[in-house]
């Protein structure tokens, strides 16, 4: 009855526990990998969260019981620095995942690892597909210059209806060029992976001579 938990692990369950950790810590970077937006993505941090998960795994068999191991442990650990500073949060919380995940499977707590892993995996894609926490009604900025001609006005603000679900014009000037004019428009897109549709339908329009739309990132608020 005194025996450490060491002694329960089996070479089979020390095998199935690893291929499990292997396969739930892939899962965890895919989606970490999918749903990743901005600019401070890193394949070393990636490949981190499938390691992370093996290796707590592999910590939870050393330690089992023993009380004295488990402060040995954390001695040794406390001699590592880590240099890199986690830039995102979200990154945070993809980590501790890991760690979770991986102490779950290291101590045999299967079915709870899985169904865990599961939960938080498709949290994380509802909230990347809803875009959740986002404040801004507008996804950026377009630039319309046309010449000054009945009608012109009244074509463009008809694809602006069609493609945007909400439009501010914020500037407009005239350029000089024959009595044209640039206009300047917040835009929020009903759908922004047809914004070059919007481009191509604007170029055609009679008059347009430039067309131009910067699109924020999906971490920044407009």
């Amino acid at each position: 009855a005194s025996t450490s938990r060491n002694t329960d692990f089996s070479l089979e369950s020390t095998l199935l526990s690893l291929l499990l950790a292997f396969v739930l810590g892939q899962l965890i970077a895919w989606t970490y990998a999918w749903t990743h937006s901005g600019l401070s993505y890193s394949r070393s941090f990636t490949q981190s969260l499938v390691l992370l998960t093996i290796v707590v795994t592999l910590v939870m068999f050393i330690i089992g019981n023993s009380i004295v191991t488990a402060f040995g442990l954390l001695g040794a650990l406390a001699l590592i620095r880590f240099r890199n500073v986690l830039k995102d949060t979200r990154d945070t919380v993809f980590v501790f995942a890991s760690l979770v995940v991986g102490m779950g499977v290291g101590t045999h707590r299967y079915q709870l690892a899985i169904v865990g892993t599961a939960a938080l995996l498709l949290v994380v894609v509802y909230l990347t597909k809803t875009s959740f926490g986002t404040l801004g009604r507008f996804d950026g900025y377009l630039t319309l210059r046309m010449s000054e001609t009945d009608g012109r006005g009244e074509a463009s603000s008809a694809l602006l209806e069609k493609f945007c679900r909400a439009v501010k014009q914020i500037s407009s000037r005239q350029t000089g060029e024959v009595e044209g004019a640039e206009y300047v428009y917040q835009v929020g897109l009903r759908d922004r992976e047809r914004s070059n549709e919007l481009l191509e339908e604007l170029r055609q329009l009679e008059g347009v001579t430039h067309v131009s739309l910067v699109l924020r990132s999906e971490l920044s608020e407009v």
